[in-house]
């Protein structure tokens, strides 16, 4: 059995790991390989398995599940902005670290058995299993992690440049060592990120163009190998022969699986009716609505089919309708907060969801570096330095959303929402809200799944009680993300996700250099010297109290500029599955549920 390591982030220090023996302990010695940020639980020293899996889940069957949200596909390399590829093709890679399904700050050696970062936090140094091969049986070495690395920041999506800024360079001193050089000031949370990295074979990519879409079926070091493909309709993957992996520690109750399809559906019902069928094993369901309403058949109620909302507590980040800054219509922040106003959560809640949600109220919802009430002592120096540059409600009044009574006639918060948009220079003249040259106030709303029309034509309908044109307009998916990366919309419907430690990713999400950056995540291109210096100020924290401080005042900034309509977020994910046919773990995970972890019966 190799020595497995663990990266788990809190700030930075390299410490030795010592833990009694367990029950799933092996015989091994203790290690130095752990990057201690942080003071998660973690296995003990010379573990066998992850404690959240069954290490004695049968191998073999099928399993098949649908793609979460209507589309398709056309790409087999999700590492680029071109094309549109399945979100299960990264199970034909490995990273050199795994994620843990129980936090976000914490990771196992794959790949790389161990990790060490220099006393200074400026050198990472990943120490390869020589083992490690990929599924044409090549060895994987560092000049693949090289050539991985310089490839993605060069030519992959932008994401990646933006994730990795603090790297000054990398290096293969030998075929199963790479050391990465960062530069002074890189963010604590570099190291994770870097081990997050899924590792290419060099030797593939010769002689192709990596930033064109892929439909060769690719090789990799992961579990799965793509066996069959109908784009758009459906990917199949079978379980590599002999993987190297299989009985290394990390990987021990994972991949349980012998093929695995993922069916892709146009619309929604169309996919809730296979599941119904048979056609699918098991299903996410997103919708509120068709949880309250859409399962009641035959199956669920003998009991073939198992229904469980099972619970996660993964940060919540921020969920809604996103305006972008681009566009004139949404330049000034008194129009956005006026939209933001107008939105009705409460009616919606309880007539279209269920009260199934709660409102979010920060960018980091769910977590401790949530913003509230008024700035401490330490958000202030912070934020005192732009005083004047950005809005005094930052320093003077707590961020609030407005409740209303749900009964759908919100007209107190369309009152207030008028008086921003008068305030803004707009006025209504024929019934239509105008501005000072008389045109319309007018946008379209952008979607990629037609589930989220009720919604928003909803929100609509409110807009237009205030003199505004708004339509709505829902596209296939590919075109949808084309667009996306284009920053060619309006408004639209988006989420960001979060950890118990953001890093390097809020540039992408929300820094100047992203807002001109094809491809990025900061849709809305905000551009504002105030939230780039919280975003270095968080990236630059060495203490839990200097992040949590920055993280905070970033918070502020966002919510007070008024960029994201927010939505809502719920504890819990909806399961439906044949439970005569696959079986899960029954030990809570905080993403939820994970169907690499699952089994055939």
């Amino acid at each position: 059995m190799s020595l497995i390591g663990a990266v788990t982030l809190a700030l930075l220090s390299v410490s030795a790991a010592r833990a009694a023996p367990s029950e799933n302990a092996a015989s091994s010695p203790a290690r130095d390989d752990i990057i201690t940020l942080s003071t998660a639980a973690q296995p003990p020293v010379g573990y066998k398995y992850l404690p959240y899996v069954n290490p004695n889940a049968p191998k073999g069957g099928a399993f098949t599940m649908a793609y979460e949200i209507p589309g398709d596909f056309d790409n087999l390399n999700p590492f680029i902005l071109k094309g549109t590829a399945p979100d299960s093709i990264l199970s034909v890679w490995q990273p050199l670290f795994k994620g843990s399904d129980t936090d976000s700050v914490t990771a196992y050696a794959e790949l790389a058995r161990s990790c060490d970062v220099s006393p200074d936090g400026l050198t990472v140094t990943f120490h390869l299993d020589p083992r490690a091969r990929f599924s044409d049986g090549t060895k994987v070495t560092a000049q693949d992690v090289v050539w991985t690395y310089n490839t993605l920041i060069t030519q992959g999506s932008p994401v990646y440049a933006g994730l990795y800024a603090g790297v000054a360079g990398v290096s293969a001193p030998d075929d199963e060592t790479v050391v990465f050089k960062l530069q002074p000031g890189a963010g604590a949370d570099t190291p994770l990120n870097l081990s997050g990295i899924y590792v290419l074979p060099a030797h593939f990519w010769k002689g192709r163009n990596f930033s064109d879409p892929l439909l060769t079926f690719p090789v990799g070091s992961g579990p799965y190998q793509v066996s069959a493909v109908s784009y758009g309709n459906y990917i199949t993957y079978t379980h590599v022969k002999n993987w190297w992996a299989e009985d290394i520690p990390s990987d021990r109750g994972f991949y349980n699986f012998a093929t695995y399809t993922e069916d892709f559906f146009q619309n929604e019902s169309v996919s809730l009716q296979a599941f119904k069928a048979g056609q699918i094993d098991a299903r996410d369901e997103l919708a509120a609505k068709v949880w309250a309403t859409g399962y009641d058949f035959p199956a669920a109620r003998d009991g073939r089919v198992r229904l469980e909302r099972v619970p996660e507590s993964l940060p919540a980040g921020i969920y809604g309708l996103q305006m972008n800054t681009r566009r004139p219509v949404f330049h000034d922040p008194r129009v956005r907060e006026a939209l933001t106003l107008a939105f009705d959560f409460e009616w919606m809640n309880r007539v279209l969801f269920y009260n199934s949600y709660t409102r979010e109220h920060s960018y980091f919802s769910n977590s401790a570096l949530a913003s509230s009430g008024l700035p401490s002592p330490a958000e202030l120096k912070l934020l005192n330095p732009f005083r004047g540059r950005i809005p005094d409600a930052v320093f003077t009044t707590p961020y609030r959303l407005p409740v209303t009574d749900g009964s759908g006639y919100n007209l107190p918060q369309l009152e207030q929402a008028m008086k921003l948009l008068y305030a803004a220079g707009w006025r209504v003249k024929n019934f239509k809200l105008v501005d000072p040259s008389g045109q319309q106030m007018k946008f379209e709303i952008l979607l990629d799944d037609q589930g989220f029309e009720r919604i928003v034509i909803s929100y609509a309908a409110d807009l237009r009680l205030l003199g505004i044109d708004v339509s709505v307009r829902t596209i296939d998916q590919a075109t949808y993300q084309r667009r996306m990366n284009d920053f060619d919309f309006d408004m639209t419907e988006n989420s960001y996700p979060e950890t118990d430690f953001p890093g390097s990713e809020q540039a992408d999400y929300w820094g100047c250099a992203a807002a001109n950056t094809v491809g990025s995540n900061n849709l809305s291109g905000i551009c504002a010297p105030a939230i780039d210096a919280m975003i270095r100020a968080e990236n630059a924290a060495r203490t839990p109290v200097d992040k949590q401080t920055a993280i905070h005042a970033l918070d502020r900034l966002l919510l007070n500029g008024w960029y994201i309509v927010p939505w809502w977020s719920a504890n819990n994910e909806r399961l439906a599955w044949w439970q005569d046919r696959v079986a899960k773990p029954a030990i809570p995970l905080q993403v939820g549920f994970d169907f690499s972890l699952w089994w055939h019966k």
